[in-house]
């Protein structure tokens, strides 16, 4: 006859201890995996499809895809009399009964569990949880032997359904295999019905789960099994490449010892709390990257093998020294069982301790004096580690021999070199992870290298009172290297720029305003010959005067300002060039010129001419003007297309496509021709 099981649990019990701590099916299968562990498992194996939404979600509404995930073991497992007497009972204090005990039956494990809730774990994220176990001493009956086998079925509807009365008790469905024979002992848990929860791909969920367990033992292994595709893969130790030189180790003798071995007399591994001393082992040092995910931010506490909190500085408050990379950078893994022993300092949850304790409260003390000790002990080894970053992610030293590669200019090499080490030394750690800030930086010490090298070497010149010949000849070599530099810097900045035209024209959201912006910032974009006007007097009252000039002649008012809005379109771009005032017209990408706006661009040179005619004084700097267009396609007719072509002298017009290719084909040129320069300069310092 099947055995017949009850349970005793209020409603209330159910959702506070399994739907509401445990959410995350990694949180859940870790809670199984602790029971294993307390009954001497030495494999683990979780079947699951990796990777997948266990539910769907539509209309506020979740459906189940009939997924399951099994949770097997090779561990005690228990009779249907321990299943009664165990497993049933919710909340019965493992260590302390006389049938069970603190440690493990055969491998003298410290056991994990203590309170007997985290069997209520898989409600979190399901509504049926099914457990066939296999346990006792081997049995025979009617000639065959094994262990007797306990199988039942829970299912949160019903238990949530029972009334919470005293009398009330859960009936579990009885499977099948209950009363069996099974000739293998350990427990195997199939989880189905799920709510709307993803389980992690493989390589994730081994890192959370390897996270929450800091167990060493040749007899203990978790294995990950994808349902999808038959794969297995082992849970391994959860590893953090740490930076060298920044590791603080803490030993079962109460001493803790630097990175060079020796012993720390400021830091003991461990705190006395009222005469008696807390023992602290494990690590702590700064990881080699920045953290790339939770599992490994901070440092992670354990008690009896088992994840309690996780912590980045213990709690301690903001603007102390060093905060930012102790925050970003401070790792470890420290073993502290002592927190469920006499008491239980630790959460139902295991996501934190209980802070507010005594106890807890001076190992916090404890953890904020090491984190600060650490801090100073890292300072060194993190900026060294930074620069390292800092010169393998800019290439420095490739970079530098190809520009500088000739034996004579070995000077401009070491100074390039200093240069680039002296910002790497400023940056932060995590700014030399941003190649593009990295970069600059690479860049300007390359530009400046040759422009100080020549500075020392007039410097030197000067103090010589009769210079020899080849230190002119190599001053002046130095000299050409170092405009090659800066003209070289210019054009590549000025294609980023062009770059970001082309993307910026291409977008159907950009406005003309956008354009106008950009253009007027860099006027050589319509002629590279054009420097940037940055402050230039008569520009500012040829706009003024220009304005109220266009007012009186057409009645309209004209916006010439300084682009200052980008949702603000001024009427056009105006600047000025070599004694031409220049009035840049542009149109969105694609757009095709009206009769209207070219009767607007008409009125700008009859009253740019009338402007000019009748203010002399500004012909000592303005002689004339040209206007032009940057529009894609023209759709005028009649007059207007007539004066179009009367304008030509005095207007050009280029589509968006030759615009960006005259211009972009011009600086690819000169960068071309200054890295030929460059190297002709080499080649006759040979």
């Amino acid at each position: 006859m099947p055995a017949k099981y009850t349970m005793r649990i209020s409603r209330l019990t159910v959702d506070k201890l399994g739907v509401k701590l445990y959410d995350k099916v990694s949180a859940v299968l870790a809670e199984l995996i602790a029971n294993a562990y307390d009954a001497d498992a030495q494999n683990v194996t979780i079947h699951a499809p990796m990777g997948k939404y266990l539910a769907g979600k539509a209309n506020g509404e979740v459906r189940d895809k009939g997924f399951e995930i099994k949770i097997e073991d090779d561990g005690a497992g228990m009779t249907p009399d321990e299943m009664q007497a165990f497993f049933l009972v919710i909340g019965a204090e493992r260590r302390t009964d006389s049938r069970r005990g603190d440690v493990s039956k055969h491998f003298k494990r410290k056991v994990m569990g203590r309170k007997g809730v985290g069997k209520l774990a898989p409600f979190g994220i399901c509504k049926v949880m099914e457990v066939v176990s296999a346990g006792g001493d081997p049995v025979t009956e009617r000639g065959e032997t094994g262990h007797l086998t306990s199988h039942i079925v829970l299912r949160y509807d019903e238990i949530v359904a029972i009334p919470d009365e005293p009398d009330e008790r859960y009936e579990p469905e009885v499977g099948d295999k209950d009363g069996t024979l099974s000739r293998r002992s350990g427990t195997t848990i199939a989880l189905r019905e799920f709510d709307y929860r993803k389980i992690s791909d493989v390589d994730v969920l081994a890192r959370q789960i390897a996270q929450r367990f800091g167990i060493r033992s040749k007899n203990w292994q978790v294995s990950l099994r994808d349902v999808a595709d038959g794969t297995s893969s082992p849970v391994g130790e959860f590893a953090i490449e740490t930076m060298p030189n920044t590791r603080v180790d803490f030993h079962e003798n109460g001493r803790a010892t630097g990175p060079d071995g020796a012993g720390l007399q400021d830091i003991e591994a461990g705190f006395t709390h009222e005469g008696n001393f807390r023992s602290v082992t494990g690590w702590m040092a700064y990881s080699k990257a920045p953290y790339r995910d939770e599992e490994m931010a901070g440092v992670r506490i354990y008690c009896r093998g088992k994840i309690a909190a996780q912590s980045t500085v213990f709690n301690q408050k903001a603007g102390f020294t060093g905060e930012h990379n102790i925050r970003s950078y401070l790792v470890g893994e420290l073993h502290a069982d002592w927190l469920d022993e006499d008491e239980d300092l630790i959460q139902t949850d295991r996501r934190d301790i209980l802070w507010s304790n005594e106890v807890a409260a001076a190992f916090q003390n404890w953890g904020r004096r090491v984190v600060k000790r650490i801090g100073t002990l890292s300072r060194d080894p993190m900026r060294k580690a930074t620069l390292e970053l800092f010169m393998e992610t800019g290439q420095v030293e490739d970079r530098i021999e190809t520009l500088f590669p000739a034996d004579g200019q070995s000077e401009i090499r070491a100074k390039a070199t200093e240069l680039a080490r002296m910002f790497g030394r400023t940056i932060n750690r995590s700014e030399v992870e941003d190649e593009e800030v990295v970069g600059d930086l690479v860049n300007l010490s390359l530009e400046l290298a040759p422009h100080v090298t020549l500075d020392a070497k007039m410097r030197e010149a000067a103090e010589r009172t009769n210079a020899p010949f080849d230190m002119l000849v190599s001053l002046l070599r130095t000299a050409r290297i170092a405009e090659l530099a800066s003209f070289g810097r210019i054009a590549e900045d000025r294609l980023k720029v062009i770059s970001r035209l082309d993307g910026l024209k291409d977008r159907p959201e950009t406005r003309e305003a956008e354009l106008q912006r950009l253009i007027s910032d860099a006027p050589w974009l319509i002629d590279p010959e054009w420097a940037p006007v940055t402050a230039n007097r008569t520009l500012q009252r040829l706009r003024q005067e220009f304005a109220n000039h266009y007012l009186q002649e057409t009645g309209e008012r004209i916006d010439l300002g300084d682009i200052e809005h980008p949702n603000k379109r001024p009427d056009f771009v105006l600047s000025s060039q070599d004694g031409i005032a220049q009035i840049i017209e542009i149109k969105r990408p694609g757009h095709s010129l009206t009769n209207a706006e070219m009767e607007r661009i008409v009125a700008y040179h009859d009253c740019m001419e009338s402007f000019l005619a009748q203010n002399a004084k500004f012909r000592t700097r303005i002689q004339d003007f040209h206007i032009t267009l940057v529009c894609d396609e023209v759709a005028l007719s009649g007059s207007q297309n007539a004066a179009l072509r009367y304008m030509t002298p005095k207007l050009t017009r280029l589509t968006w496509r030759d615009f960006l290719l005259r211009t972009e084909i011009i600086h690819k040129d000169f960068l071309a021709e200054a890295d030929r320069q460059k190297r002709l300069a080499v080649s006759r310092s040979d």
